[in-house]
């Protein structure tokens, strides 16, 4: 039930337009076909707590340790997500991409369609905001093969003139918010995925042994997700997250995520660093651009694409 914008900042706004008006139930398309209840919460606030936090300063001060790296590396692999706090980019510059995103939503329809058409208008925050997290995703991605021990460059190398893409999604106010979801639950295809919440309403869950949690955003951190690409690269350490939306019954939700991606050219597979007699590819190897391909030829449904890319154990691929 959410509206997105992949690119640029006018694209689908009939979502939003259907929520003005008065609905005294949900339109049929939307409403959820799937039989799991969206109850199935940890409530408790220990668990919220338990949300690992990674302290960017800490890891990049000259005597970080490895124990500081271990932090960054338990979270990748027993959480697939974390919360990065003192991450570099400038508090001003992510509080006016909020404002101006705010602001686009509350514009009448025909003025996002001027948007769609010429893009260029109003994109100066936004690209600043690009540019800052594409140094703090190739920043993450070494210390990973740090965290990895791995040899440099391994990881940051695919990456390097990689593709990034930014979608911006609005969430409308639901009536009933327990018959739709706003995002099916999915992992991210990508290396890893940058999300920022642009108007603090929260939303965003991650199942964990079978437990949905849901995502308390800390001031002022991003939340970075672990992508399926990743946990093929790291040889299954590392956990991509499943991960869905939920809307809420008064106030609209508005996200913004960045999401990186390796080079089109590039080889996906388990890296070399991590595999021998011991520790065998535990995924395919693929080019980027089938990799791409297939999964766009698929609906989300949980892990299941990540789950194509495995391989069984007599060495064949998971499928033919």
């Amino acid at each position: 039930m959410a509206s997105s914008k992949p690119k640029g900042l006018g694209r689908s706004v009939s979502i939003q337009e259907l929520a003005k008006q008065p609905m005294l139930g949900i339109p049929e398309r939307y409403v959820r076909l799937d039989n799991e209840p969206s109850s199935i919460l940890s409530e408790d606030a220990t668990s919220l707590q338990m949300i690992p936090i990674v302290d960017m300063q800490q890891l990049l001060m000259d005597e970080a340790t490895d124990f500081k790296l271990e932090k960054l590396h338990s979270a990748c692999k027993e959480w697939g997500i974390f919360q990065l706090v003192n991450h570099g980019v400038s508090s001003l510059l992510v509080e006016k991409l909020k404002y101006e995103i705010e602001e686009f939503y509350k514009l009448p329809s025909e003025e996002k369609m001027r948007f769609k058409i010429q893009p260029e208008d109003g994109r100066e925050t936004l690209e600043s905001y690009i540019s800052e997290l594409q140094k703090l995703a190739m920043t993450l991605f070494g210390l990973m093969e740090k965290a990895l021990k791995i040899d440099k460059g391994e990881i940051e190398e695919m990456f390097n003139d990689g593709t990034q893409s930014v979608r911006m999604t609005y969430y409308p106010p639901c009536p009933q918010p327990e018959m739709v979801m706003g995002l099916t639950p999915h992992s991210d295809a990508t290396g890893i995925t940058i999300l920022l919440q642009v108007n603090g309403v929260e939303g965003f869950q991650i199942r964990k042994d079978g437990i949905w949690i849901p995502v308390n955003f800390l001031p002022d951190a991003f939340v970075v997700n672990v992508g399926d690409i990743l946990e093929i690269l790291s040889n299954g350490q590392y956990n991509s997250i499943e991960h869905r939306a939920t809307v809420n019954s008064v106030k609209e939700r508005i996200s913004i995520a960045m999401f990186f991606n390796p080079k089109f050219e590039a080889e996906i597979g388990p890296t070399t660093s991590l595999v021998n007699l011991q520790n065998p590819p535990l995924f395919k190897r693929v080019g980027m651009e089938k990799y791409t391909k297939d999964f766009f030829s698929r609906k989300l449904n949980g892990k299941s694409f990540l789950e194509l890319m495995r391989k069984i154990e007599n060495g064949e691929d998971s499928t033919t």
